[in-house]
């Protein structure tokens, strides 16, 4: 189960003394390590750990695997194995994080 939280995070009182940009690296952070589906706008969902990101919103992530149809679940489908994998900003449709690989409930959904 995927759990997603909208893009621009938590509000930042969780944290008073914390800028918002402040807040979006902390929160960023904390999804280091953390298994991702990441949805292209051409169909492909590409799933992996998540290891980088930058400010045009490209996205490394590391042992990745490839599947051509979108799932519900992290490991249907039959994937193709990509290893590490660099997805640029402009073709990422969504992404969630695996609940399961969170301390909380707490994921992300970035939607363009």
């Amino acid at each position: 189960m995927a759990a997603i939280i909208e893009e621009n995070g938590p509000s930042t009182h969780e944290h008073p003394d914390v800028s918002s940009s402040g807040q979006a690296r902390y929160n960023l952070e904390g999804l280091l390590n953390k298994n991702m589906r990441i949805r292209m706008t051409d169909g492909r969902t590409l799933v992996g750990l998540f290891l980088c990101t930058d400010r045009d919103c490209n996205v490394i992530l590391g042992s990745a695997q490839e599947f051509l149809k979108s799932t519900d679940m992290f490991s249907q489908g039959e994937p193709r194995v990509l290893g590490l994998a660099m997805i640029p900003g402009h073709h990422v449709v969504s992404i969630e994080v695996e609940a399961d690989s969170l301390d909380d409930t707490q994921g992300f959904r970035v939607n363009h």
